[in-house]
This record gives structure tokens, C-alpha cells and sequence, in this order.
């Protein structure tokens, strides 16, 4: 076992008495085992404090103190600054090194009082003979002669690396299983896509033996890889998701790179080998490929390297992008220029001479070699060729040689080794890069510290006293009897548990007033979060039962988020805003139309100042442990984000949580003089420091099972609180100094109860205080005489133009201060045109023979279904985040869905239209398409309609799915169907008449219409066409691709359709379904 321990906050989230069981059982094994331990706590409690034996205090990265606890205060004692009596020592220490909070501990006042600062301290502490001591020991070297020779670690890793492989790969096969839906249904999915695949390739309707017929062959093919390939494109968003625990761990040296990438790629060929089978077997005899069984068994080897390879080379893309959005787009253009450059989208011989080296370093020109060498130089396609113009002697090798395939049987085997050494070298790569990259971004906040911050900050007691620029309407809040039940966990029934229902509150009861600051205590699981979502109305799953009041009314939801405010714990904001920009888009949503814009914007100033934000209007939010804003920060902003819709009920959710001492001293004073105005406010709370604990007025503390045990005034230094349970018998006094918070989680914990033979919520039902209570409550359940319900003309603040002006000012400050999603898309536009312009360069005017037709067909595809695909990939990453802010905001009754949506698809759409336009003046004047107006503004139009509703599908998949990862699967098949029905691997002429449906149900058909008939229809100039001679350009795109140019304007008019279909889905997905579990 380790025998040198680092642990950091790891009391957070803990209630106190939890807190102080852990630690003590460190401090039991330390002193047993003679460990060495550095633990560092926010807010401990002293009784949690007095259990270490020594203390390291530091102040702007200098060590203060380092020694024995027990004399720590008299070194501060000796330099003027002495505790208080009731203060915590853990509170005293971090506030007596702090510019604002030091003065108050100076107790010399016999001479005047002088700041000291850090280095000052460090300088006293040289002298201070435990100072003097360690010095003392630090000037002498070790003597190495008195170290055993296992003291220090000699190997990097703990165990052998035999042990490291076999753990990581143990792990693996646990996510393995409990990913186990998503895995089904890649299975589910490439099965269904098998079906449709041999049903629209039935064997009944291909040729085999003819020029023709190979080209739907070739179709087929060409279908399989992109399906296997793509069928693996879930492990994008499933190995950037694992990244962040894994860089913690490698820099922790839990295990070496090797032994995470290893067991991945061991155990993927398992499901590689079972999807590859599955595509085979229903496909192969069923489109009618090369009935001998060897054939068979080739074609399953050739994709089952190539999706090893494919999963191999999308995993290192991930490391190499390290986050959703970066991958998206690096991932899609790796696998475009991989696809265009293979061999199918443009024969090899078609390639300009400076891209031929392109053709041999892609990886799917193996796949694509392999699987044609199997299929075509089969006996059945030994039909002598009869066409002079290519010397070949068969059909088959006729095929391969316009496509620029290899036509020597033996290839098949170097293709399938050069597959296999592609799929060695990507891991190699992956693992590589897994060794030296490391995540984005410092994981420290990049914002002032709270000292700096307190140089600017001006006094706010004036601001409270004076009263709000807005007036607001004080209101209390009632309960009564609340029951909340969720359906009992599967888990728990397997447990032989037979009720249906799982309640988590129980007859709960009281009364929250104006002024008066409440505190919800309870051990963890007690139902403190529970009963505030159930009294907010935030809960979206389980049955609520009882009886809520708003000042004698009933409670109606719709209302009441207008005039109640929620700080959740976690605190979701948009990174991309700033923090005066955060606040002023609350305001313009959530206040009355009514007040006027200098009114508004006095009432925002007020806000920052009461809650001191003054110094970090102009900061952005960011990311949460990555940039801007620190923990303490954005809990004050969150609750300025409420406070400034001027409700007159406030619900905070551990606003403390995860902050150190001064911190929450910060963030309690806010709270106080939230209180001061004259709101109502209801925190919970978990492990607070005396000074918090009594910074409240009333306590309501409940007990595992949501039951509540006291419900009271705490009373001065908590003297009712300790009064109503040390009369309970057989509870033990509170000890001189002891946190009443502490003593009162410890002596109601379930073992005490059990111990003791009582139960303390029957206690507090039988109790004088409960009458009150009931008293209480009963009053406040009717209205005052004279009072009126609460009543608004609209149901949203603000006019729904307004929330659309809003949603598109805030959408577009997040859109234009997000370069890592448009500087991204941007580059790879440029990069995809140029790339596409130099392989297809001039293609545009050089149709005389039909591959050259091919070629631009296929140009045409992949230019739009590979970047609309990473348009789509790439924006579920964005709208992800957002959804979650979505959340948060439509809980409070901020604005309706449909400006949220409205102005989301506004601004994609202005940056979709610049993308469009670079990416078409690229495009169509690299591929020689004619220079007329017209024609230049139908590519165009076709392109931009592609890109708009492959964003919007994209956009529209996250907002009907619970998660980021099945949107992202569910797109890929999608786009699989699309371009199976696309017209360009099958023409719509001759897909089966049971599927031929399909092909005006995919999007991308009609952009592929659009693009080739706007660009070349109506063009009489002779197309040579194997077996058929020469043939009129415009005849055979009507005859043979199902192309009339007269169609155009249906064809633009279904583009804008299909655009406006995608977004109304996204905007009633955003509307009717919420994903959050509470």
C-alpha cells in the first residue's frame, strides 16, 4: 500500500459529521501504519481540524506555518493576532492572512495597527522556535545510512506490467458491459443497414458479367466500406469522453499509455469481428457477389481489417483533438480525404499527377483494392471484353482497369497486410500520443483572487439599507404533508423489495418568510435538494403529493417561476459570455416590460455591487475548472443571475459547497444582504463552520428518509438548537467550542437513534415546537385580507420578439467568442476546398467519356455529404453545452423554446452562409465549372441548403435524444441511409421500385440533383459510354441518372423545405422533451 498519501478537497460534497469519520480513520492509519499523509480540507470543523497533528498554512504561495497544530496560535498570538473564542481555528488561520479580514484580529490595541504581509509572516516565522527547529533539521543532509532500502521506489509503476495489462483490460471489459446498449445498438444497426443494403442491391435486379452491371456492383462495394467504416464513428465522442480521467490517472502513474490503448484494441476485435460477420453474411449472397465460399471468406477478411483499421485511426484522431467539437471536424476531414482519395470517388488515372502520391497513402485504397480484386477477377466476370478502346482481355479486369484498380489476384493479400499494418500503426500513433499530449487548457481559474478583488470592491451596506432600485413584493411560502415518491429502483427490487414506490420525503412541513434566512440541514441522502426541487417545481420525474401556499394561494407553477429565483449547486452559465453580459440578459428576460432600460440598467449595477461583482463585469464565465470565472466566483454570479429578476423567494443549493473559508464567507454575505432586502431565502447546506452555521435565523434539519426532526429558531450562538436536544434523553452535552452543526449531525444519525431506542421525527412530531409550527403554517395558507393572488397578463416577462432579440444577442456574443468551434470549421472549409480543388481540378469542363461523368458525380458528393456531415457532427457538440444552460433558463420562465430555437438556428446560419461562400468560390472556380451568374448562385444556393439542413439535423438529433452519444450514433446511420439513396453508389433509375421512395426521402439526393443539373444539364455534347458508343450529355442524364434540368425549381423549392423541417423538429424537440433527471 501506499505509504505517502496527497489527498485534496475531499470533503467536498460530505456533510461534517462524514467528514470528521473519514479523517478520523486517516488519522488512525497514519499513526498505525506510520504513514505520511497531506490532506488539505475547505472549511473543516474544528473537530475535524483538531485531528491533524500538524499544520502547513500557505498565503500567495508561501509556507507561513509549518509545525504542530497545538502551537500555531500562539505564533500569531505572539505577533498581535489572537483567535477568537468561538471562531474555528481552520477559519482564523485563512482570514488572518487576508488584506480585508486580518484587521479584525489584531488584538494589541495599545499599539496601532499595521498590515503584514506574507513574507512578513514567513520572516517571523524563521524565528519562531518551531521554525527555528525545522530549519534546524532541513540545514542538516539526511544520513542515507539510516534508510531502509524500501524506503524509496525504485519501479515507476506499482505493479508488474503484466498486473498493469490485466487490470486495465479487467476495467475495459466492465465498460465494456455497462456500455453495452450502445454496442447493441451498433449492432441493431448495422444489421438494419444490411437489410436495407441487399434489398436495394438485390441479386434478382444485378447484372453480373456486364460493363453496366459492374458499376452497381461497384456501388455496392463502395456502400459496404463507407458502412463499416462509419459504423465506428461512435468511438470518436466514446474515447474523448474517457480523456480527461485518463490524463489523471497517466500523470498520477496509475498504469502506462500501452495499458489503456492495449486492451481497447484487443477488445474491439471481438465486436469487429461480429459486425464484420453480420454484414457479410446477410449481404453477401443476397446482393450476388462471387458465390465461391473463399470469395466469401476474403471479402469478410478485407472489411474486417478495415474497420480495425478504421477504429484504429479515428481513436488516434481523437487524442490528437482532445475534445467533441475539434474531433468532429478533424475526424470528418481525415475521413474525406481518405474516402475521395481510396480509388471510387475519382479513378486513380483521373487524379492530377501532384495527388497520385495521395492514393497510395490512404488507407481505403487497400480496402477499396481488396474487395474489388475479390469480386471482379471471379470466373463469372471472365466475359470477353469486346470493346477496343480499353486492352483488357475480360470484363472484369476492365472494370478495375477504369477505376485504376489493380488487376493482379496477388494484390488481395497485400492490400489485407497493408490494411493490418495501417491498423498497427494508427494504434502505435494512438498510444504515442496518449504518452505526450496533455489536455487543453490550465486547470486553475484564470481570474483575480479574491484579495485583488477586495481592493476594488466598495462597502454595499449602504446599498442594502437604502433599499432596491426596483421594488418587489415580499412573499412567504407554506407547506403541508409533502410527499414525494420516485418508482423504485430496479436494483432495490432485485433486493427482494416489493413496493413500487421509493418515498424520499415524508409529511414534510413549514414555512419560509419574507427576511428570513432558513438553513435545510441533513446528513447526505437526507432529501434536503429533494425538497427544494419539489417546492420550486423543478422536479421533473416522481409524484408529488401535499399542499403548497404563496402567501395563502396556491401554489401555480407558471406564476411562481416569475417570482422565484434557484441557485443550483452545480452553476451552468454559457462560457462564452461575460460576467456583466450574463446578468444584463437575465434582466432583460426575467424583468417587467415595463421598466425601462436606465432602470434596468441601474437595477444591474445594484446587483453587482450587492454582490460584489464589480471587478469582474468584463470577465468571461468559461469553462469550469478549465478558464475564467473560479468556483467562488460563479456561485456569486449565479446568484446575481437570480437575484436580479427580483424575486421575492430565492432558493440557494449548497452556495458554500466546494469553497474554502473566505470564500463562503463571501458568498454567505451576499446571501445576508440577499436577505436584508426583505427576500425569503432557503439554502441548503453541508458541512458549515460556525460562523455559517449561525449566520442563519431558522433551521429546518431532516433525516434520512425526508423526514424532519427539528424546524426552528436557532437562537443566539445556536442556543435553542442545543437547548431542544440535549432535553432529549440520553444525548450527550455539546462539548466548550464544539460546531453545533457537528454535534448536531452526530448525535442524529441512525446508529444514535438505534442506540438510543427513539426516534427523533416522532420526538419532534410529539413536540411544542412542532405545534408551533403547525400554528405557523396554518397561517400562512391563507391569504392576508386585502392580498391578491399572483397574476401576470403574459405568461414570459418580455414580448416574444423580445426573447428573440435576446436569444439572438446572446447566441451570437457565444457564437463569435467560440474560436475552437469556428476558427475549426472555418480552417477546414478552406483546407476541404483547396484539397478538392487540386484533385478535381478542372474536372468541371472536361465530360467526354462516362468516368469522367463519374468523377464529377462523385466530386459533387463527397464535396457536400462529408463537410454537411461535419457540420452536423460538429454542432451536437455546441448545442450539447447550451441545452444544458436551456435547462436552467427555462426552468425560471426566461423565455419560450421557439426564440431559444430561433435565434440558435439564426446565427448557425449566418456563419453557415460565409462558410458556403469561401467554400463555393474555392470550389467553383478550382473545378472549372462555367463563369455565369446564374450558374455560380444555383451552386450556390444547392450548397448552402445542404450545409443548413445537415446543421439543423444535426442540431435537431441532440435535441430528441437524452445524450450527446446516442445523437451522434443515430447520425451516422442516418447519414448512411442518405447516401446509399444519395444517387450517386445507385441511380435512381435503377434502385429497386420497393426503395426507390427512399431516394426523394433523402435530403442529399436532392443536392446531388441540384448540383449536377444546375451545373451541366441541358449541355448537348457527347458522352462516351462503354458498350454503348457516344451518347448526348443531357439525354444520358435524363435517361440514365434520372436528371431533367427543367426540374430545378422543384428541386431548389424541396431544399428550403427540407431546411425548415429541421429546424421546426429541433425547435419542438428543444420545446416538448427535457432529458434532465430530478
Amino acid at each position: 500500500p501506499a505509504r505517502f498519501l496527497c489527498m485534496d478537497e475531499i470533503s467536498t460534497g460530505l456533510d461534517s459529521s462524514t467528514t470528521y469519520q473519514i479523517i478520523n480513520y486517516m488519522s488512525h492509519a497514519v499513526h498505525t501504519t506510520d504513514a505520511t499523509m497531506i490532506i488539505s480540507l475547505l472549511q473543516p470543523t474544528p473537530e475535524t481540524f483538531d485531528l491533524f497533528d500538524d499544520i502547513i498554512l500557505l498565503s500567495e504561495g508561501r509556507i507561513v506555518y509549518q509545525g504542530p497544530r497545538d502551537d500555531v496560535l500562539q505564533f500569531f498570538e505572539g505577533l498581535g493576532f489572537k483567535c477568537p473564542q468561538r471562531k474555528c481555528v481552520a477559519d482564523f488561520l485563512q482570514e488572518v492572512t487576508s488584506v480585508k479580514d486580518q484587521e479584525q484580529y489584531w488584538s494589541r490595541k495599545d499599539r496601532p495597527y499595521g498590515y503584514v504581509s506574507a513574507s512578513q509572516f514567513v520572516d517571523q516565522f524563521s524565528s519562531f522556535p518551531t521554525g527555528q527547529t525545522l530549519y534546524d533539521e532541513l540545514a542538516v543532509p539526511y544520513d542515507r545510512k539510516r534508510a531502509h532500502p524500501a524506503a524509496l521506489v525504485t519501479e515507476r509503476y506499482g505493479i508488474s506490467n503484466w498486473e498493469l495489462f490485466m487490470v486495465c483490460l479487467s476495467r475495459e471489459w466492465l465498460l465494456i458491459k455497462r456500455n453495452a446498449p450502445l454496442y447493441v445498438f451498433k449492432v441493431i444497426q448495422i444489421t438494419v443497414m444490411s437489410i436495407v443494403a441487399f434489398t436495394v442491391f438485390f441479386r434478382t435486379e444485378m447484372e453480373p458479367g456486364s460493363l453496366m452491371g459492374g458499376a452497381k456492383f461497384y456501388g455496392a462495394l463502395f456502400f459496404s466500406l463507407v458502412t463499416v467504416m462509419f459504423n465506428g464513428t461512435s468511438e470518436l465522442a466514446l474515447t474523448v469522453l474517457r480523456l480527461p480521467v485518463f490524463f489523471k490517472q497517466r500523470d498520477a502513474l496509475f498504469y502506462p499509455p500501452w495499458a489503456f490503448s492495449l486492451p481497447i484494441w484487443l477488445l474491439r476485435i471481438p465486436l469487429c469481428f461480429v459486425e464484420s460477420l453480420i454484414w457479410v453474411s446477410l449481404t453477401y449472397y443476397t446482393i450476388g457477389f462471387a458465390p465461391q465460399p473463399t470469395r466469401f471468406f476474403r471479402q469478410f477478411l478485407a472489411f474486417f481489417a478495415l474497420q480495425q483499421m478504421s477504429l484504429a485511426l479515428l481513436r488516434f484522431i481523437s487524442v490528437l483533438a482532445r475534445t467533441l467539437v475539434v474531433a468532429c471536424c478533424l475526424g470528418t476531414s481525415t475521413l474525406l480525404l481518405v474516402f475521395v482519395l481510396g480509388g471510387f470517388i475519382i479513378a486513380r488515372d483521373d487524379l492530377p499527377p501532384w495527388m497520385i502520391w495521395g492514393y497510395y497513402i490512404s488507407p481505403m485504397t487497400y480496402g477499396q483494392n481488396a474487395i474489388a480484386i475479390n469480386e471482379f477477377l471471379d470466373e463469372r466476370w471472365s466475359t470477353p471484353n469486346t470493346d477496343l478502346r480499353y486492352p483488357e482481355p475480360t470484363v472484369g479486369r476492365v472494370l478495375l482497369r477504369t477505376r485504376g484498380m489493380f488487376t493482379d489476384e496477388n494484390m488481395y493479400w497485400v492490400c489485407i497486410a497493408a490494411l493490418f499494418a495501417f491498423s498497427i500503426l494508427f494504434h502505435i500513433c494512438f498510444t504515442v500520443a496518449l504518452t505526450y499530449l496533455n489536455p487543453y487548457g490550465d486547470p486553475k481559474s484564470s481570474s483575480s483572487s479574491i484579495d485583488e478583488e477586495v481592493k476594488k470592491v466598495s462597502k454595499v451596506d449602504s446599498a442594502v439599507k437604502k433599499g432596491m432600485v426596483l421594488p418587489f413584493t415580499p412573499l412567504s411560502l407554506s407547506f403541508d404533508q409533502v410527499n414525494y415518491y420516485v418508482d423504485m429502483p430496479a436494483d432495490m427490487k432485485k433486493r427482494g423489495i416489493q413496493e413500487d414506490k421509493l418515498q424520499l420525503l415524508r409529511d414534510v412541513e413549514g414555512a419560509f418568510r419574507p427576511g428570513v434566512l432558513t438553513a435545510l440541514v441533513g446528513e447526505s441522502g437526507a432529501g434536503k435538494t429533494t425538497l427544494m426541487d419539489v417546492l420550486a417545481g423543478r422536479k421533473t420525474g416522481g409524484y408529488v403529493e401535499g399542499n403548497i401556499n404563496v402567501s395563502g394561494y396556491p401554489k401555480n407553477q407558471t406564476t411562481f417561476a416569475r417570482i422565484c429565483g434557484y441557485c443550483e449547486q452545480i452553476d451552468i452559465h454559457s462560457p462564452h459570455v461575460t460576467v456583466y453580459e450574463s446578468i444584463s440578459y437575465s434582466a432583460l428576460l426575467r424583468l417587467s416590460s415595463e421598466v425601462d432600460e436606465e432602470t434596468r440598467k441601474m437595477f444591474i449595477e445594484e446587483v453587482m455591487e450587492l454582490i460584489e461583482l464589480q471587478p469582474l463585469r468584463n470577465t468571461l464565465v468559461g469553462m469550469p475548472g478549465v478558464s475564467g470565472l473560479s468556483t467562488e466566483q460563479r456561485k456569486r454570479l449565479t446568484v446575481a443571475v437570480e437575484l436580479v429578476a427580483n424575486p421575492s423567494i430565492i432558493f440557494m443549493d449548497e452556495p458554500t459547497s466546494g469553497l474554502d473559508a473566505r470564500a463562503a464567507a463571501i458568498v454567505m454575505r451576499t446571501v445576508r444582504n440577499t436577505v436584508d432586502t426583505g427576500r425569503t431565502v432557503v439554502c441548503t447546506i453541508h458541512q458549515p463552520s460556525i460562523d455559517i452555521f449561525e449566520a442563519f435565523d431558522e433551521l429546518m434539519l431532516l433525516k434520512r428518509g425526508g423526514q424532519v426532526i427539528y424546524a426552528g429558531s436557532l437562537g443566539h450562538q445556536s442556543g435553542h438548537l442545543i437547548k431542544y436536544f440535549e432535553a432529549v434523553a440520553g444525548i450527550p452535552k455539546i462539548r466548550e467550542g464544539q460546531n453545533p452543526a457537528t454535534w448536531m449531525l452526530d448525535i442524529t444519525t441512525p446508529a444514535v437513534e438505534a442506540l438510543l431506542k427513539i426516534d427523533f421525527a416522532e420526538i419532534y412530531a410529539n413536540s411544542d415546537m412542532h405545534r408551533k409550527n403547525q400554528e405557523l403554517v396554518k397561517r400562512f395558507s391563507y391569504p392576508e385580507e386585502g392580498s391578491k393572488d399572483l397574476q401576470f397578463p403574459t405568461k414570459y416577462a418580455q414580448s416574444f420578439f423580445t426573447q428573440c432579440r435576446a436569444c439572438l444577442w446572446k447566441h451570437n456574443l457565444s457564437y463569435w467568442r467560440n474560436p475552437l468551434y469556428n476558427s475549426i470549421r472555418f480552417f477546414t472549409t478552406i483546407g476541404v476546398g483547396l484539397v478538392f480543388g487540386a484533385i478535381f481540378w478542372k474536372k468541371g469542363n472536361q465530360i467526354s467519356k462516362l468516368q469522367d461523368l463519374m468523377n464529377l458525380l462523385g466530386g459533387m458528393f463527397s464535396a457536400v455529404v462529408f463537410l454537411g456531415g461535419m457540420n452536423a457532427c460538429a454542432a451536437q457538440a455546441v448545442v450539447d453545452v447550451e441545452r444544458t444552460v436551456y435547462y436552467r433558463e427555462k426552468a425560471t420562465g426566461m423565455y419560450s423554446a421557439l426564440p431559444y430555437a430561433f435565434a440558435q438556428v439564426g446565427i448557425e446560419t449566418i456563419y453557415v452562409g460565409i462558410q458556403t461562400l469561401i467554400y463555393s468560390l474555392l470550389l467553383y472556380s478550382m473545378i472549372g465549372f462555367e463563369w455565369t451568374a446564374g450558374r455560380f448562385l444555383w451552386f450556390y444556393f444547392f450548397v448552402f441548403m445542404c450545409f443548413i439542413y445537415f446543421t439543423a439535423y444535426g442540431m435537431m438529433l441532440v435535441s430528441l435524444t437524452p445524450n450527446y452519444q446516442i445523437a451522434a450514433v443515430i447520425l451516422s446511420f442516418f447519414l448512411n441511409c442518405w447516401n446509399l439513396f444519395s444517387g450517386f453508389l445507385i441511380p435512381r433509375t435503377q434502385i429497386p421500385i420497393w426503395w426507390r421512395w427512399y431516394y426523394w426521402s433523402s435530403p442529399v439526393s436532392w443536392t446531388i440533383y441540384g448540383l449536377i443539373t444546375s451545373q451541366i444539364g441541358g449541355k448537348r455534347n457527347p458522352v462516351e459510354i462503354p458498350g454503348f458508343g457516344s451518347v448526348d450529355l443531357n439525354d444520358f442524364l435524363e435517361v440514365y441518372l434520372g436528371f431533367r434540368y427543367d426540374f430545378l425549381g422543384i428541386v431548389s423549392a424541396v431544399h428550403v423545405l427540407w431546411g425548415i423541417f429541421f429546424c421546426v423538429m429541433f425547435a419542438l424537440g428543444i420545446k416538448f422533451l427535457n432529458f434532465q433527471k430530478r
